[in-house]
């Protein structure tokens, strides 16, 4: 829907109630099955088994970014609200398993490293991206006039996807304390499926949390939209 589109801005589908409960059995599941079937780690011991949140927060948490960038794009090329609706739920979404990222890091950190916090390459650059993708959600709250909020809210949320990469990249590019990313051909299978099978959980959870929250944004812009119809109705009456 482009900006001089006066066709009604409807309603979208709404989530299945299934995915939402299917996503949360499944996650019990796959969280029960990681630290039952996993045995102590030879060098971490039973700490590593937080690897089984904190691995797929931060997977969740790109995906989510990966998201708004091509969102963003998209309300920029076609200026459809929609799509402004998207980045915006993708992003809450994102920041919000940003900032969890950080916290399970900080917990895994402080008994492997001795501290709490480091600023390390790698846990400053998730920092900036959370900072990043606040400030996203902050700006959104300011600015009033959808079109120039959906323009804005882009341009920061190309810039803050942009980082990802540099995440990702910062245990290679930098002397860290942090380790480098694990080669899947090189953990043993008893851990990894134990990953892979948290990964497809919280990516389930953050499907249903970006669909609801989109759903939600779907059904404010068309009461605003209803709105505006009607002063412009009752202006020309």
């Amino acid at each position: 829907m482009s900006r001089n589109d006066t066709t009604q801005f409807g309603p979208p589908r709404p989530a299945p109630a299934w995915l939402g409960w299917g996503a949360l059995l499944f996650f019990l599941f796959t969280q029960v099955y990681a630290v039952v079937t996993s045995p102590a780690d030879a060098m971490m011991g039973h700490l590593q088994k937080i690897l089984y949140v904190h691995v797929p927060s931060a997977w969740v948490t790109f995906a989510a970014f990966g998201v708004v960038l091509v969102a963003s794009i998209h309300f920029l090329w076609k200026e459809d609200e929609r799509a402004d609706l998207l980045a915006a739920a993708s992003a809450e979404v994102g920041a919000m398993f940003c900032g969890l990222t950080l916290i399970q890091g900080m917990l895994w950190g402080r008994p492997t490293w001795g501290v709490w916090w480091s600023w390390d390459a790698r846990l400053t650059s998730t920092l900036v991206l959370f900072l990043i993708f606040v400030g996203y959600l902050a700006l959104r709250s300011f600015v009033e006039d959808p079109h120039r909020r959906g323009q804005w809210s882009a341009a920061v949320g190309i810039l803050g996807a942009i980082n990802v990469p540099i995440v990702w990249m910062s245990v290679r590019w930098w002397r860290t304390l942090h380790q480098i990313q694990s080669d899947p051909r090189e953990v043993a299978p008893v851990f990894l499926r134990g990953w892979l099978l948290n990964v497809a959980a919280f990516s389930l959870i953050a499907v249903w949390f970006i669909w609801k929250r989109y759903e939600a944004a779907r059904y404010e812009r068309a009461a605003e939209h209803a709105a505006q119809a009607a002063a412009l109705g009752g202006n020309n009456g």
